[in-house]
C-alpha cells in the first residue's frame, strides 16, 4: 500500500467518523434519508454562486452548496415541526423543490456553461492525494484537513449536547417537559449533518457520504440499543468499510467508493442475519420451556397443590 493509498483510507475513515457521530441520531429519529436530500438540494447553491460571482472555484461553490443544504434541513424541520407531516414526507417535499429550482436555474441562466458537478461537489476519493495544502510546513491532503476540522466540530457538538440529544431522540416529549428545547436541538443536529455532508461531498462523493451516514448506524442499531455503544459500533463499521473497501477496490480494480459502500452493506447483512439467528434461538428456547401466550410470555401449568393454610388464590406476603 502506497502513501497515496494511506491518504485515501484516512480520508475515508475521517468521513466515516464525521458521519458516524451523527448517523445514529438520524437513524433513530427516522430521518436517515436526509443526507440524500442534501445531495440534491445543493444544486441551486451551485447555480447561485455562478450567477453572483461567475466562478466555479471549489471554495465558493462549496459555500453556496452549504447555504442551500442548511436551508434544506431547516425547511424539513419546519414542516416536520407542524406535526401535520411525517419526517419522511417532509424530506420528500423539500428536496425535490430545491432540486427543481436548481434545474430551472441551469436551464434559464447557465445552459451554455459547463458546471462540472463531479469535480466541484460530487468528488472522487481517488483524487484526494493530489489536492494538497501546506499546513505548518507540511503538505497535506486538503480534504483530509477539512474533514479533520469537521470531525472535531462534530465531536464538540455531540459531547456538549450528548445528554440532550440522547433524551430528545428517544423521548421528545420528555425533553420538551424538562426544558431541553428538542426543536432547537433537532435544528442544530440537522445543520451539523448538512455541513458534514457538503464538506465530504467535494472530497469523497455523494454515494460514500450517504452510505457512511446511514449504513453503519443502521448496522449498529441491530447490534445494540445503548446510545454510546451504538456510536462506537457505527464508527467501527465505517472504518472497516474504509479499510476493507479500499483493499477490495485495489484487488478487483474497481470503484473505491463503491467497494467501501459494499463492505458497509455486507456488515449490515451480517448483523441482520445474526440478529435473526439469535432471535430464532431465543424463540426456540422459550418454546422448550412451554407454549407461548398471545402476549409473548410462557404459559405454565397452574399449581394445584392443596393449600393447608386455606389461603388458596393468594400470593406473596398475604399468603403467608
Amino acid at each position: 500500500m502506497t502513501a497515496d493509498d494511506l491518504v485515501i483510507v484516512l480520508v475515508a475513515g475521517l468521513t466515516a467518523t464525521a458521519c458516524g457521530l451523527l448517523g445514529p441520531f438520524l437513524v433513530l429519529r427516522r430521518m436517515a434519508l436526509l443526507s440524500d436530500a442534501v445531495s440534491h438540494a445543493v444544486l441551486p447553491g451551485i447555480v447561485a454562486v455562478w450567477l453572483i460571482g461567475e466562478t466555479r472555484a471549489p471554495v465558493p461553490v462549496v459555500a453556496g452548496a452549504a447555504a442551500f443544504a442548511v436551508l434544506c434541513v431547516l425547511g424539513i424541520e419546519a414542516i416536520r415541526a407542524t406535526g401535520l407531516v411525517a419526517s419522511d414526507a417532509a424530506i420528500a417535499l423539500v428536496f425535490p423543490a430545491l432540486f427543481s429550482l436548481g434545474v430551472l436555474g441551469i436551464t434559464r441562466y447557465a445552459s451554455d456553461i459547463h458546471l462540472d458537478l463531479d469535480s466541484t461537489i460530487y468528488g472522487e476519493i481517488a483524487f484526494t492525494p493530489f489536492d494538497t495544502v501546506t499546513v505548518g510546513g507540511l503538505e497535506l491532503a486538503r480534504s483530509g484537513v477539512v474533514l479533520a476540522a469537521v470531525v472535531l466540530l462534530n465531536v464538540v457538538v455531540v459531547a456538549a449536547l450528548w445528554k440532550e440529544l440522547r433524551a430528545t431522540t428517544f423521548d421528545p416529549e420528555f425533553g420538551r417537559v424538562t426544558g431541553m428545547r428538542p426543536r432547537l436541538l433537532s435544528r442544530l443536529l440537522l445543520i451539523a449533518v448538512a455541513v458534514t455532508a457538503v464538506s465530504a461531498f467535494e472530497a469523497v462523493g455523494a454515494i460514500l457520504v450517504v452510505t457512511m451516514l446511514i449504513v453503519p448506524a443502521a448496522t449498529a442499531a441491530l447490534v445494540t440499543r445503548r446510545m454510546g455503544a451504538m456510536v462506537a459500533v457505527t464508527l467501527a463499521v465505517g472504518w472497516v468499510g474504509a479499510i476493507l473497501g479500499h483493499v477490495a477496490a485495489l484487488t478487483f480494480d474497481t470503484s473505491i467508493a463503491g467497494a467501501m459502500g459494499l463492505v458497509c452493506s455486507a456488515c449490515f447483512v451480517l448483523a441482520l442475519a445474526g440478529r435473526r439467528f439469535l432471535g430464532a434461538e431465543a424463540r426456540s428456547l422459550r418454546s422448550a420451556d412451554g407454549p407461548d401466550d398471545p402476549d409473548g410470555g410462557v404459559l405454565t401449568q397452574p399449581d394445584t397443590t392443596p393449600d393447608p393454610a386455606g389461603a388458596r388464590g393468594r400470593t406473596g406476603p398475604l399468603a403467608e
